[in-house]
């Protein structure tokens, strides 16, 4: 069977948009991604939090059957990773207010032996050097993918190109691209990032949706219509664990089959910035997550006739 692990933060927000705020709402890399990639496959979730950590917040993984949370460590005499931050304007830019790290300053992520079977392997936003640390661990896997974000482009560039020579897909936002690769915009940068090592690269473009790019070609993809957006925060997240859930539950890795999840992905991260935190992702359904991706497809796709 195949299995995927992720390995990233799992935190609390504090969050203040447009439509409200809301103060340490359960979020994080690894809580979203591990939420929507369990609507395809088993996932295996590494990562770390503090004595804060209620029981109902630990129960929203363990809740789900298929979500192994047997690599979570719990430190109890520190907290967990804590964001705080608004938006204001253009939604697809956090402005950070604070960010207090806790236990995830000293986070060492060490995997139980029977996670380092995974065929599947998600290295969330975390310093390159834990993603080296990690993929370093795994024996075999089938497919391996990473995010990054401009904090690490800038301080350890280094490691991330060394990183990228050892992954099969990128997932990164638009502004990040460019910054890693000095290019002026999403169809340069992403040429230049195959050139780094990675077989295939995500761009994620917020509310212009998705730039996907491999060596056999490029494909194109619009967001999800939304006309109130709530909070974006970890709607990118979202996006990456059903994408890579849909390319686990299918077997295959080529460019059609991408172009597919990234509908998947695409219709999922819609539901996400809907509410704040995770409670819209929460309760969504396979139905509705149908209906999206036929909506979506109906309204991407034109005649040339």
């Amino acid at each position: 069977m195949s299995e995927i692990l992720v390995v990233g933060s799992l935190a609390y927000d504090s969050i203040k948009s447009p439509e409200g705020e809301v103060e340490k709402s359960l979020g994080g890399s690894a809580n979203f991604f591990s939420i929507a990639a369990s609507h395809y496959a088993p996932v295996r979730v590494v990562g770390v939090v503090g004595n804060d950590y209620t029981d109902a917040d630990e129960n929203v993984l363990k809740e789900r059957k298929n979500i192994d949370v047997s690599g979570i460590q719990k430190i109890k005499d520190g907290k967990t990773f804590h964001w705080k931050g608004k938006y204001e304007g253009d939604l697809s830019e956090a402005i950070t207010l604070q960010t207090e790290l806790n236990v995830f300053e000293h986070f060492d992520p060490k995997l139980p032996e029977n996670f380092k079977s995974s065929s599947h392997v998600f290295l969330a936003n975390i310093d390159p050097v834990l993603q080296m640390h990690v993929l370093n661990q795994i024996q075999k896997p089938q497919l391996t993918a990473m995010d990054t974000m401009n904090f690490w482009i800038m301080s350890k560039v280094t490691d991330v190109k060394a990183l990228l020579k050892k992954i099969d897909i990128l997932f990164i936002n638009e502004g990040e691209a460019k910054l890693l690769t000095e290019k002026a915009n999403a169809i340069s940068a992403s040429e230049e990032i195959l050139k780094m090592g990675p077989k295939a690269v995500l761009i994620k473009r917020g509310e212009y949706g998705v730039f996907v790019r491999t060596q056999d070609g490029m494909a194109v993809l619009p967001a999800y219509p939304i006309s109130i957006v709530t909070d974006p925060t970890g709607a990118g997240d979202t996006f990456a664990g059903a994408c890579f859930g849909y390319l686990c539950k299918a077997g295959k890795f080529d460019l059609h089959t991408l172009k597919k999840a990234c509908v998947h992905g695409t219709a999922m991260a819609s539901m996400t910035v809907e509410k704040f935190g995770m409670a819209r992702l929460r309760e969504a359904t396979s139905g509705e997550l149908t209906q999206r991706r036929a909506k979506l497809l109906e309204i991407s796709t034109f005649s040339a006739e």
